[in-house]
């Protein structure tokens, strides 16, 4: 952690609006994908699994994303079969969905938890089980240059089409209430349910970042000291030439030009002494919601760790409120 401010001061980051650019073709380019990644899915599989959580029922999941490649993921809920509504989880950069019963947090609060596992990443700091069977050419360690030079075959357009087709499967899950689906992550999972929220329709009723990861490219890669988007400006430092494609393909991407697509309430949080995703462009996504049920939680003293398990308590208020339990 940083210890100290690493951005603009508060009252400037209220104002923070950066004109980000957006593709001509965004809109067609997710509608396109999305629609080859549903024409080749297949029906997903639950196996129950035995865990120490005994007040909640597990089960492995395995679902058709991007290619129709198969993805896995955990459903943790109470136990019976009346629909609850959902809250559907990603992971932050590096992890994985973990080990069954590892992430409990929201089916303790009620709700029917949907862990996403993350296609090539889950051996950094959380157990993962999805291989990304897609190549790439010649990119620096990590996933955030695999692909960039073009949108149609960088990481993020499949790992972004994993979630929506999560999202589909939720909504069509038994027990699970479908006008009641909420996603949340926090860093590469906040900004992964941006995108879900952004490309989902109205299948998702509330979307809940935390310190969201992926939002104003043009600025972090270069002010951001810390990885992960210093991958991006390692990169670029040797393929010179290469910064205006790269850019094109982030803006394909990037939570805060997505968010235009965000209806749905949100709740944000934001840590000010964060170094591995700015304050500013967490304030350039929120900014940029559509929705007029829209709030962000400021911890002014933290860095990526954000408001902690402080902060879950004060999202289950806040998602409670809107969907009508407790």
């Amino acid at each position: 952690m940083a210890h100290v401010l690493t951005d603009l001061p508060l009252e400037q980051l209220h104002e923070y609006r950066p004109a980000l650019p957006e593709p001509d073709d965004l809109d067609a380019f997710w509608a396109d994908t999305l629609a080859e990644a549903r024409a080749a899915a297949t029906a997903p599989t639950l196996a129950p699994v035995a865990a120490p959580v005994r007040a909640l029922t597990v089960h492995d999941v395995t679902f058709t994303g991007f290619g129709g490649d198969e993805i896995r993921a955990w459903v943790v809920r109470p136990h019976g079969t009346e629909p609850l509504p959902a809250v559907v989880e990603f992971i932050g950069y590096g992890g994985g969905r973990g080990l069954p019963g590892e992430r409990v947090n929201w089916a303790a609060a009620g709700y029917v938890q949907v862990v996403m596992d993350t296609r090539g990443q889950g051996s950094g700091w959380s157990h993962g089980d999805t291989p990304d069977p897609h190549g790439s050419a010649a990119a620096f360690p990590g996933v955030m240059t695999r692909g960039i030079r073009d949108p149609r075959d960088y990481y993020y357009r499949r790992l972004i089409t994993d979630a929506v087709r999560l999202v589909d499967e939720v909504r069509a899950m038994e027990g699970v209430d479908a006008t009641r689906i909420a996603v949340t992550g926090v860093s590469q999972g906040g900004g992964l349910a941006l995108a879900a929220a952004a490309l989902s329709g109205d299948a998702v009723a509330a979307v809940l970042p935390d310190v969201p990861f992926l939002c104003d490219f043009p600025k972090a890669i270069v002010r951001t000291p810390l990885p992960p988007f210093t991958e991006i400006t390692r990169y670029l430092s040797v393929h010179r030439d290469d910064a205006a494609a790269v850019l094109r393909t982030l803006s394909y991407i990037d939570g805060a030009v997505l968010a235009r697509r965000i209806a749905a309430p949100a709740y944000f949080s934001v840590g000010l002494m964060d170094d591995i995703v700015l304050p500013s462009g967490v304030f350039a996504a929120f900014h940029n919601v559509a929705s007029e049920d829209a709030a962000i939680e400021v911890y002014p003293y933290n860095g990526h760790e954000g408001g902690g398990y402080r902060h879950f308590l004060r999202q289950v208020a806040w998602l409670d409120a809107r969907f009508g339990l407790g």
